[in-house]
């Protein structure tokens, strides 16, 4: 089952807390604190791997869950911190943000990787609280909570060359004829329904691979037929075979079929447009008059365009067209013109907060830094209580609330802890 689209949620492993403990030894009452660091929580990596050519694996489980950091012991015993989550995905995935739709990463390479969610740190155990001032500190953080996404991912085939054409041209009888790949072949339209790759062995060990992309009609560019799930594959290939019915059987031109899907790749991307053609005129045997095939060669030729002739089901032509695909695949250079559109998505340092005021009258402090530390502080324990407010008059919560508009008894909100506040 080819499936070229899912949707899945990963959510990296939290830190391991730390441990709030005092040294006990005989003949050492008093001993300082002993309390370890938590451990790292797992990442979770995206990992592409040429062995898998489908997304249909994220269609039975689509949640991904790493473990967690082991918390601290006593002693100044350090937790274990978590092996990565490793998730295999096909080449040519690219990995989108649900939310934004920006976009986190494109691999292509075999063993290309990508962090997708950073496993959060360990908290720190009370030994690092130790000072001069509190000679026993009983309080330690709570890990820090693991990174976590809605992702959407694509899957964007990799060919060297592709097959373009409207439905029941012929381009899945020229991939069968060329390569070891099997597509289905029938009379009726969207006989192919998803992309079909193909080997083509040439002489002297010669080889390149060929993508059967299913049909496409007008209006595919705003989605109609097969729409972006036709066009998003063509992107990935560096040069196009066209592919045309020139014998008029089923009462279509081949100019202006060859005109119409032109336009609605253009509609759809101008890098698109840009690409590198070859027209291959199929079905020459069902031509009935003989001036058709010189006529419709010269206008395509004029154009600037390489024209072949071609039988795809007993073959004549075809490994003239192979090796002029081959030749343009070893010679290919990416457009100049072209830019990429993808928006990159790219971490920022979080240097501020932002307050606002919710439907439930209540204020909402959102920003990486303060929401770490409410998730890590334990608020059941009074000194790490009273570090936490020395934090927030530290950073002006008070006065900034207030300016918000904030008064003696508002709820405040940060991540998934709710304050009163008291002026």
């Amino acid at each position: 089952m080819f499936i070229d689209r899912a949707r899945v949620f990963v959510s990296a492993g939290d830190g391991g807390d730390g441990m709030s403990s005092f040294r006990r030894e005989k003949y050492v009452p008093n001993g300082g604190p002993s309390g370890g660091d938590g451990g790292k929580g797992a990442d979770v990596i995206l990992k592409a791997d040429k062995n898998i050519n489908t997304l249909v694996d994220f269609r039975y489980k689509r949640q991904f869950k790493a473990p967690a950091g082991e918390n601290g012991q006593s002693g100044n015993k350090y937790g274990r911190g978590a092996e990565p989550m490793i998730i295999p995905v096909p080449l040519g995935t690219v990995v989108k943000e649900e939310a934004t739709g920006k976009v986190f990463c494109d691999l292509t390479q075999d063993g290309q990787t990508f962090t997708i969610a950073k496993g959060g740190r360990g908290g720190r155990g009370n030994a690092h609280f130790h000072s001069s001032a509190n000679r026993a500190p009983t309080f330690a953080e709570k890990g820090e909570p693991g990174e976590e996404h809605w992702l959407q991912l694509e899957l964007k085939v990799l060919a060297d060359v592709g097959l373009l054409g409207y439905p029941s041209v012929g381009k899945s009888s020229i991939l069968r004829k060329v390569s070891a790949a099997q597509p289905e072949v029938a009379a009726y339209h969207f006989t192919t329904l998803t992309p079909v790759l193909g080997v083509v062995s040439l002489p002297g060990e010669r080889s390149f691979v060929m993508a059967d992309i299913p049909g496409l009609i007008e209006g595919a560019s705003e989605g109609v037929g097969l729409g972006h799930n036709f066009l998003r594959h063509v992107e990935r290939t560096n040069i196009l075979i066209h592919v045309l019915d020139v014998s008029g059987m089923e009462g279509r031109d081949p100019k202006e079929d060859f005109d119409a899907i032109n336009e609605e790749l253009k509609k759809y991307s101008e890098k698109l447009s840009r690409k590198m053609q070859v027209v291959a005129l199929n079905k020459i045997d069902l031509v009935q008059d003989e001036e058709t095939i010189p006529n419709v060669r010269k206008y395509f030729e004029d154009k600037g365009y390489e024209v072949y002739c071609i039988n795809a089901l007993s073959g004549e032509g075809l490994p003239e067209l192979m090796e002029r695909a081959y030749y343009w695949v070893e010679n290919y250079e990416p457009d100049p013109e072209s830019t990429d559109d993808t928006v990159m998505y790219e971490a920022k340092p979080d240097v501020e907060f932002v307050i606002t005021r919710g439907d439930d009258a209540a204020f909402y402090i959102k920003g990486d830094r303060i929401e770490r530390l409410v998730a890590m502080t334990n608020l059941d324990d009074d000194q790490s209580l009273r570090r936490f407010q020395q934090i927030w008059r530290y950073m002006e919560l008070d006065k900034k609330l207030r300016e918000k508009g904030c008064k003696d008894g508002d709820e405040v909100v940060i991540g998934d802890q709710t304050f009163t506040f008291q002026d």
